[in-house]
């Protein structure tokens, strides 16, 4: 997503799909292997590819894997169907842990969503799945069980458990994910890299 153009690139090509969409993104995630987009001005959920699907769900402004977030901190379903529970206020930041709970920064505090609990009081600005929750950071990366992938904004980084890099190579900001054994960068503008697990480059 960028400049509220939002796009999709699905393995094993990773070619960039970047459709029409009426009115600009801001949000978009992976639900039920469709990738969606949060279209608040136009106040609808849609699908970026595959099934064309668009949802009225109103001013949405941030989803998980699982929700979408309102600027009231409502949240529904990618159905519509309101949710059990949301949160009170528009997120800065959301994302569905590990444990499959999602969790928000929200007036300054990183909180789970289900009972309010309180993780961190003064987080940073990005949030990261981990494999039993869900941490805030200052730096685009995903955590694996063997280690993190980040982006530092010169370099792609791989570390251990511990928090020593084991690889860099360099490379622009931009945001990271893994997918199967593919380590997949996105840079402003939408060019997108492959890597391996030891960050050689892939080509397809």
């Amino acid at each position: 997503m960028d400049a509220g153009r939002a796009c999709v690139a699905r393995a094993p090509s990773y070619r960039p799909s970047c459709p029409a969409l009426p009115g600009g993104a801001v949000a978009v995630a992976w639900n039920g292997g469709d990738a969606w987009a949060a279209l608040p001005g136009a106040g609808l959920l849609v699908t970026l590819d595959r099934a064309a699907r668009s949802v009225p769900v109103g001013r949405v402004v941030a989803l998980s894997d699982t929700r979408a977030y309102r600027e009231d901190g409502s949240a529904v379903t990618f159905g519509g169907e309101a949710a059990a529970v949301g949160v009170a206020g528009a997120p800065s930041a959301v994302v569905t842990g590990g444990d499959g709970q999602d969790y928000v920064i929200l007036a300054g505090v990183l909180r789970r969503v289900a009972d309010g609990l309180v993780i961190e009081t003064a987080p940073e600005p990005l949030l990261q799945a981990t494999p039993t929750g869900a941490r805030s950071t200052s730096l685009p990366g995903v955590v694996t069980p063997a280690g993190t992938y980040r982006l530092t904004g010169t370099a792609l980084q791989r570390l251990d458990l511990s928090g020593r890099v084991l690889a860099s190579v360099p490379h622009g900001p931009g945001r990271v994910g893994v997918v199967g054994a593919d380590v997949v960068t996105v840079s402003p503008g939408g060019a997108v890299r492959v890597f391996g697990t030891d960050l050689r480059p892939v080509m397809r």
